[in-house]
């Protein structure tokens, strides 16, 4: 029997990953979980009254693109929080936004540009789905090291122009998962600058953008609408997930282009599994309220605070500017996940998982990953003994 070639090359999933490193291997006290993105604040107070409300919707198909009342919640809160104009026909509501990032590539990647097989540019480390949908539509994948020198932010502007006139699509996250990074105003706008001379398209994965300490980070389809670039060269991807702590309900939406989406909407229509009508409804409503996410924000600050009291004198800890991980600098990522686990029951994600091998050099070798979403005395305690198993002394 024979497999598919296009997915030999691709590592075990992280986490599976991470269960044959430690699970064979005694905690060294309370487990306390801190390897996966998952919140743990709140969730808005009124999901159990609005879904009881819309159970009968059950009984029917949902809609593919999005129902109206959704689609006009999704416009009015980007004109709200970025004063991003667009029509219900540039927008797509997604079962999660790790299934928009994965169909916006099989949808809009061509197989080649230039004579050549189409490339596709990735931070490294990154969002694993990037990868698959690269590997699903036969492109190469191109990895740009994100690394402390230049922000965590990867240095497009670098790769060779031969590259960038090969490449199609251009991955960035910001907030960026794990280092919590954001990109600027004038990053996102350089970055249009170089899709736009190059012709490629930008997918900006912006699912943590609503967890911040200070400043509100800016969206690329913001910035690509106020320079006038073409309404096609940025897909933006958002999430109630980490906006709202509501990662079981799987919605999200993906923003762009009326051409753009059309191609999204044609395969949706033919491979997707949409949204149940109950939770289109439920989520038009959390898109609406913006209190729970004041009140989630808050937290974060407060956990940020304890994490910079904590490690603040580590050589090489940066601070995280969103997002909820810490990327905290280790000399063997493994081996530093399995120390912490076997002296204190810490579970934290070895950050050599999130990223690839490239030229003999892994950047996320160098670190761990630290999911700041339990408790707040349970993530204290457990930052504290993290400290001391690698750190102190």
């Amino acid at each position: 029997m024979t497999f598919p070639e296009r997915f030999s090359n691709l590592p075990e999933y992280a986490f599976p990953r991470l269960r044959a490193l430690l699970d064979s291997t005694p905690a060294g006290g309370d487990v306390v979980h801190m390897s996966i993105g998952e919140p743990r604040h709140a969730m808005p107070d009124f999901v159990a009254e609005v879904l009881g409300k819309h159970l009968d919707e059950f009984a029917k198909y949902p809609d593919n693109n999005g129902a109206p009342d959704l689609l006009a919640a999704i416009t009015q809160w980007l004109k709200g929080r970025f004063d991003i104009n667009l029509s219900p026909d540039q927008l797509l509501t997604l079962n999660g936004t790790r299934e928009g990032l994965y169909s916006a590539v099989m949808a809009l990647c061509p197989e080649t540009k230039n004579g050549a097989v189409t490339k596709v540019l990735i931070p490294n480390p990154f969002y694993q789905v990037y990868a698959v949908g690269t590997a699903a539509a036969g492109a190469e994948p191109v990895f740009v090291p994100a690394l402390a020198e230049n922000g965590f932010l990867p240095d497009f502007n670098s790769l060779p122009t031969d590259v960038l006139d090969q490449t199609a699509i251009c991955f960035i996250c910001s907030p960026s998962n794990p280092q919590g990074a954001i990109a600027s105003r004038q990053y996102l706008s350089d970055l249009i600058d170089l899709a736009e001379k190059h012709d490629f398209k930008i997918f900006s994965d912006e699912c943590y953008s609503e967890i911040y300490r200070d400043t509100p980070p800016p969206s690329a389809l913001e910035i690509a609408q106020e320079k006038g670039a073409d309404p096609d060269r940025v897909v933006i991807f958002h999430s109630l997930s980490k906006r709202s702590n509501m990662p079981g309900l799987r919605s999200g939406f993906a923003a762009g282009g009326v051409k753009s989406i059309a191609e999204m909407r044609k395969l949706r229509a033919y491979s997707g599994a949409p949204l149940p009508s109950p939770l289109q409804s439920l989520a038009s409503h959390i898109w609406r309220d913006e209190q729970h996410v004041i009140a989630s924000r808050e937290l974060y600050r407060k956990k940020y605070e304890i994490a910079d009291g904590i490690f603040a004198k580590i050589d090489g800890y940066h601070p995280p500017q969103a997002g909820f991980f810490l990327w905290l600098p280790v000399d063997d990522s493994e081996q530093a996940t399995l120390k912490v686990w076997r002296e204190t029951g810490v579970r934290v994600l070895p950050g050599k998982y999130l990223s690839r091998d490239v030229g003999g050099q892994n950047p996320g070798n160098g670190y761990i990953r630290v999911a700041l979403v339990a408790e707040m005395n349970e993530m204290q305690n457990g930052l504290l003994a993290l400290n001391n198993s690698l750190y102190a002394g």
